[in-house]
């Protein structure tokens, strides 16, 4: 099984930091792969910076989901970036700030569910399986 952990990261205004990938014309949140040795917390801290150019603080845990079709077990963690400030990189050629009720079109549909648990579960860790 393999593990992924995705950052939601919020400007004052409580909007969700999404980046554009640069290998299809999709948007999603910040994150990636757990590489061996490092534990999902470590991973999102290394995936945003790789991503976006900025430093973040892992919050807390919010979600745990299992992907059973690829085999993948996903962390969603809330994080408040510390540094930093956003750049294109290898892997996404732009980033947003979105409202909640505005995600473009284009969002990953996973990320536009675990963008809505985040918003909805208050301070509850989502556990659910995704298609």
């Amino acid at each position: 099984m393999r593990l992924g952990a995705f950052a939601i990261i919020l400007d004052a205004q409580s909007r969700v930091l999404l980046s554009h990938r640069t290998d299809r014309d999709m948007w999603n949140l910040p994150g990636g792969r757990v590489e061996a040795g490092e534990t999902p917390w470590q991973a999102i801290v290394r995936e945003v910076e790789e991503e976006t150019g900025l430093q973040v603080v892992v919050e807390r845990l919010l979600g745990i989901y299992s992907v059973p079709s690829k085999p993948e077990l996903v962390f969603n963690f809330l994080c408040s970036q510390r540094a930093g400030q956003l750049q294109v990189t290898a892997e996404a050629d732009q980033h947003a700030w979105f409202n909640h009720a505005e995600l473009p079109p284009n969002v990953l549909p996973r990320h536009v569910a675990r963008i809505g648990d985040a918003y909805s579960a208050a301070n509850a860790v989502c556990l659910k399986v995704q298609a």
